[in-house]
């Protein structure tokens, strides 16, 4: 993961956090709060930790005769959507 995305990663965990410390329950019973602020925290540590080995790659266009945009083409076509690989097809 880039410097640039580790540190949006974080301040998006800090984020959450944050809202959870200051976080009001809708019935605004104190139980309620602290049950739905635990959950949010509870969640956020254990979606962060699941997703701690996703490594997104950077996503600049390479030289059409190099050997690195063939690769990207081929992700590409790999993240498409089936509802448009689907379009493709028909037309």
């Amino acid at each position: 993961m880039t410097s640039i995305a580790r540190q949006e990663v974080l301040g998006l965990y800090r984020r959450i956090f944050r809202i959870a410390k200051t976080w009001q329950s809708a019935s605004g019973q104190m139980k309620e709060t602290e049950k739905e602020k635990q959950y949010i925290i509870s969640e956020a540590k254990t979606l962060f930790r699941k997703n701690r080995t996703i490594h997104l790659p950077p996503m600049g266009l390479a030289l059409p005769q190099a050997r690195v945009f063939r690769h990207q083409e081929k992700l590409r076509k790999i993240s498409k959507p089936v509802y448009l690989k689907s379009h493709d097809e028909i037309s």
